[in-house]
């Protein structure tokens, strides 16, 4: 199957985040709970989101998580898991590389693979995407 490429954005619908360490302590870890709306080449509009933070200051660390989506990829519908990592910078930039997760695409995404990124920058509404994907046999 040939990879096709699509981009769009996503925006934060909601964010919960609870300390699983001391918050005065450096290292830290936090637990967040994110719901996103995408729209472009994947659209959905509330992803399921669990993220485990590692706070290296204030500002800056890394984190990981999966995202469940439920709704479409270029018009197929169906639902998925990324697995994501990424860390930020004390300027509030956010570098993230995600992958789906093996054997989790359902409906007309089953076989789905793919991989994608997204920079996010401080004060902005809209964060871009990037995903090369192919949908083949589950």
């Amino acid at each position: 199957m040939p990879v096709t490429e699509t981009a769009g954005h996503f925006t934060f619908a909601d964010w919960k985040e609870n300390p699983v360490s001391p918050e005065d302590a450096f290292p830290r870890l936090a637990h967040a709970t994110v719901v996103n709306a995408f729209s472009g080449g994947i659209e959905a509009e509330a992803t399921v989101c669990d993220y485990t933070i590692a706070y290296d200051t204030a500002a800056t660390g890394t984190f990981a998580g999966m995202e469940l989506v439920t709704g479409r990829v270029d018009g197929r519908s169906g639902a998925f898991v990324l697995e994501e990592r990424g860390r930020f910078a004390d300027d509030g930039t956010v570098h993230c590389t995600f992958e789906v997760v093996e054997g989790s695409g359902t409906g007309e995404l089953a076989g789905l693979r793919g991989t994608g990124c997204f920079t996010y920058r401080h004060g902005e509404a809209k964060v871009p995407y990037t995903f090369a994907y192919e949908v083949g046999r589950a």
